[in-house]
């Protein structure tokens, strides 16, 4: 009858067959090796820490590792104990037939990502370090759903400071990103009642999902050189926006629009969800303020470490109005969503001043490559008109009408992995006409990739370097 045993040393699983224990346990371990749950090389507990573990003699446990070594699926040697031999692991029968992988791009221009190489690797060592000696016992447990308080309030003052935002911690709620903060919102909007949100006609397909799957319907909002325009608020529930930089179109929102939006949200108590892509990142131009700070009662701010830092942080915030934290906090199911150590490293980042030093140099750096950018198409593509670069980590790049998805495979051809604007313009329905245009994202590539990058990007383009690319037409 099979028996499951645990090892010390190496938690395993063992099901011996067979009256006789040496056998069984001999046979037991020797498929163990053969399935390749004991890979090549893997330490095994000393014949004494096995028997104690099995209840059975010593000499048993040794005599299965001897008879196991003299065929050689074990190794034992003076100080290094018994192992797995190298290569005794058989593929099992039946496996997956091996699938080529495909071919990765050169070059990565596909908005969205920052520059994971830069991230502060020593310096968030340290404030993990320091956080991890400061934090009491009880840091470890379940906790505030809100998040850790260290962090909600340097959250709270940082925000208040860089984006104007006016926030409290006790409004303050920690999430694993903007999509999780988003489908918390989601349901709260249900609850109350909401059965329509208006979204920007331009914007990320990941967040139409979301909204979909969430049941509620989208009413579409045109996008100019002003910003959303705020005409077709009328029956929504609520609005999604990205007032500081616009994505994709990279425009800020008009002062008059956002005076607009929050007299909507005061007259017909709708909520305002503010997503501040990027907003952290501007150049050329004076910071736009977050529209939180016009209304902090009907207007919910969401942020995250994503772009600042790395997405894979997992890391987001939201500055709630004082009526939203409590069903927010319900749609969380009453627990912390997001790794403790991380939320306690973040706030140490944040009030012992790493976090502005790394993004001030970020913004130094991110600003170089647009600007490189900028001057290669000056002098290889000069047709080529950007836009949507006073802030943010992409430009678009207008095209002649009809050459978007010509170029997007001209780019494929270089090497190049870049998107096309017509696939973020998911609502034909919107008064918005769709352009030919490329979104390139400046903030993947490392440093040393960049002048690689722009020269296979010039040469995708029409009139690209030395009359490459895709003329116009006509």
């Amino acid at each position: 009858m099979a028996r499951s045993w645990a090892t010390f040393g190496v938690d395993l699983h063992l099901e011996p067959t067979g009256p006789h224990l040496r056998r069984g346990l001999t046979d037991a371990l020797r498929e163990a090796v053969r399935s390749g749950r004991l890979p090549s090389g893997t330490r095994l507990p000393s014949s004494r820490s096995l028997a104690a573990d099995l209840g059975i003699a010593r000499n048993t446990v040794a005599d299965a590792y001897a008879d196991l070594v003299a065929e050689g699926w074990l190794t034992a040697r003076q100080g290094s104990g018994t192992r797995v031999a190298e290569g005794r692991v058989v593929p099992p029968t039946g496996a997956a037939p091996h699938r080529p992988r495909s071919r990765r791009p050169a070059y990565d221009l596909r908005p969205g990502t920052p520059d994971l190489g830069s991230f502060p690797r020593a310096e968030w060592l340290r404030a993990a370090r320091r956080a991890l000696t400061a934090a009491p016992s009880d840091a470890l447990g379940y906790g505030d759903p809100r998040g850790r308080t260290e962090l909600r309030t340097a959250l709270a003052g940082y925000l208040a400071r860089a984006r104007g935002v006016r926030a409290d911690p006790e409004r303050l709620v920690v999430c694993a990103g903007f999509a999780h903060g988003l489908r918390l919102l989601t349901t709260v909007l249900r609850a109350r009642g909401a059965r329509t949100i208006a979204v920007d006609s331009y914007g990320l397909d990941e967040h139409w999902r979301l909204l979909a799957a969430a049941g509620l319907a989208m009413i579409p909002l045109p996008v100019d050189e002003r910003g959303t325009d705020m005409g077709q608020l009328k029956g929504a529930g609520a609005v999604l926006l990205t007032p500081a930089h616009q994505f994709p179109m990279g425009v800020p929102l008009h002062h008059d629009r956002r005076a607009a939006v929050v007299d909507w949200a005061r007259r017909t108590g709708g909520l305002v969800l503010e997503d501040d892509y990027d907003g952290e990142f501007r150049y050329d131009r004076q910071p736009v303020g977050a529209l939180q700070g016009l209304d902090p009662d009907h207007v919910v701010y969401l942020g995250t470490a994503s772009k600042s830092l790395a997405p894979g942080l997992r890391l987001g915030w939201m500055a709630l109005p004082p009526d939203v934290v409590e069903e927010v906090v319900a749609a969380k199911g009453g627990v912390d969503s997001s790794g403790v150590l991380d939320q306690l490293t973040l706030a140490e980042f944040i009030t012992s001043g790493a976090y502005d030093r790394h993004v001030r140099a970020a913004r130094t750096r991110y600003r170089r490559r647009r600007d490189a950018l900028v001057a290669a198409l000056a002098t290889h593509a000069p047709a080529i008109r950007v836009t949507g670069i006073a802030a943010g980590l992409h430009a678009v790049l207008r095209l002649p009408p009809g050459t978007e998805e010509a170029v997007v495979r001209a780019a494929a051809y270089q090497g190049l992995a870049v998107d096309g604007l017509t696939p973020r313009h998911r609502h034909p329905d919107a008064v918005t006409e769709p352009l030919d245009a490329l979104v390139v994202g400046y903030g993947t590539p490392p440093d040393h990739a960049w002048t690689g990058a722009l020269d296979a990007l010039c040469a995708a383009l029409p009139f690209g370097e030395n009359g490459s690319g895709i003329p116009f037409p006509g």
